[in-house]
């Protein structure tokens, strides 16, 4: 039991301390050995627990699907319209980044350069994902709200996400000196501006 324990948690601390690097050296690429120093370990012993450092980015990644896909389950089922349900998961989105500065870097793809192409796939992956949920949700709007969205909707969706993700892709490009949600509270009511309309009501008039 201990010894297991012990393995877990140096598996997590391994992961902490990446994301810590991948937070304070912005641009730069970690090499396993100075993985190893700051976990205070040696390159063997991260081996162990880790048999590459592509296994240790899909550790950091599992993590973000783990948190965003749960809450995003719960925002679902907790909440009713599309407009507020959007709002939610972007919002989700930005402040998940916000705080999570290192991991950031491997959302916008700045921390796998020169990494296994399976990383870069998967981090498109859960994108795809995510506006998949949004386009699920506004295609569901005619049905349960009788609100279409004025653009096609994968057109719709795409422009949702394209906010969100120059928001997260401003924040690395800033050195994390410029948050992903600063003007986000003002932004979104003017993307949700005219963004739904009532098809029926088009008709009767």
């Amino acid at each position: 039991m201990t010894n297991s324990s012990t393995k877990v948690s140096r598996r997590q601390q391994i992961l902490e301390s990446l994301a810590h690097m991948l937070e304070s050296s912005p641009g730069a690429r970690i090499t396993t050995a100075a993985l190893a120093k700051e976990v205070g370990v040696s390159e063997a012993a991260l081996y162990r627990h880790f048999p590459s450092k592509s296994k240790m980015f899909e550790g950091l990644i599992e993590f973000i699907e783990e948190t965003l896909f749960s809450r995003i389950g719960l925002i679902l089922s907790d909440t009713d319209t599309a407009q507020a349900r959007c709002e939610k998961i972007f919002l989700l989105l930005l402040t998940f980044t916000e705080r999570n500065p290192g991991i950031t870097r491997i959302l916008t793809g700045d921390a796998l350069t020169g990494e296994t192409e399976r990383l870069h796939t998967r981090i498109q992956q859960l994108f795809e994902r995510i506006e998949t949920q949004i386009k699920q949700i506004l295609r569901e709007a005619e049905i349960r709200e009788g609100l279409r969205p004025r653009l096609p909707l994968t057109a719709a969706a795409n422009l949702l996400m394209a906010a969100a993700e120059g928001r997260i892709a401003q924040f690395v490009r800033s050195g994390f000196k410029r948050p992903p949600t600063e003007f986000w509270g003002e932004q979104w009511p003017v993307l949700m501006q005219d963004f739904f309309y009532e098809p029926m009501a088009q008709v009767t008039s």
